[in-house]
């Protein structure tokens, strides 16, 4: 089972998170982050959700200290603190996703799940939807067997949509992290891309690449092929 820590001070907090994450996840408490990272060093934790303001070590503190020793484990910080400086501190600190208090529970819930299958991806480096499968260590495709034959540039382009479901991805934000901040491609050749992974994923019923007119692109993943979008580049 999936291991959960909650880090906050306030004990009602703690009580009714792990009430209402307790039957999907095991969950530890913490009341600071020098007890937390304590917990840390004995027990598996798959991931974090840590408020800021607490005594003896606060959630900024504790971030910064297991991100120096190069822990990658997803941390979502969960915090009555809302301002875009206390946002922003807390990504700059390490920090995976921000919520602010009150708790939307049901929304937490997505997102830790949302984490920790992007934090297997990372470690696996290795994705399976349905017959697709792609292995970033052999920068291959396959879909029931067969090798679809993706060059480099398309094979990272379908990773990262498909590292994040859902999530629409601007064409600036695909040409920073696919092609690069200093590319001389524009905007035509992501459409191209998209255009020719659409036709090698022809057959491919479990993933769909989907434009959002005037925003980007977005992967969506389909069980047995229903529900399709559609959308053209």
């Amino acid at each position: 089972m999936v291991t959960v820590m909650i880090v906050d001070d306030d004990r009602m907090v703690r009580l009714l998170t792990k009430a209402r994450l307790g039957t999907k996840y095991r969950v530890l408490e913490a009341a600071d982050g020098a007890e937390a990272l304590e917990i840390m060093s004995h027990e598996h934790v798959d991931l974090v959700i840590l408020d800021i303001q607490m005594p003896v070590m606060d959630g900024y503190e504790m971030l910064k200290s297991i991100r120096a020793g190069g822990d990658l484990r997803p941390v979502i910080m969960l915090t009555a603190m809302g301002t875009m400086q206390h946002k922003r501190e807390g990504f700059e600190s390490g920090a995976d996703d921000y919520m602010v208090k009150p708790i939307d529970y049901d929304e937490l819930i997505w997102r830790i799940d949302a984490l920790l299958r992007r934090s297997r991806i990372a470690t696996e480096k290795r994705m399976e939807i349905g017959g697709l499968v792609l292995d970033e260590d052999k920068v291959a495709a396959l879909y029931e067997g067969k090798n679809l034959g993706l060059t480099r540039t398309e094979f990272d382009l379908l990773y990262k949509l498909l590292s994040y479901p859902d999530v629409v991805f601007t064409k600036q934000q695909l040409m920073d992290d696919v092609w690069g901040y200093d590319t001389e491609t524009d905007y035509d050749t992501i459409k191209t891309y998209i255009s020719r992974l659409r036709g090698k994923l022809d057959g491919c019923t479990e993933v769909e690449l989907v434009s959002i007119r005037g925003l980007g692109y977005k992967a969506v993943i389909h069980e047995s092929g229903a529900g399709r979008e559609g959308g053209k580049a």
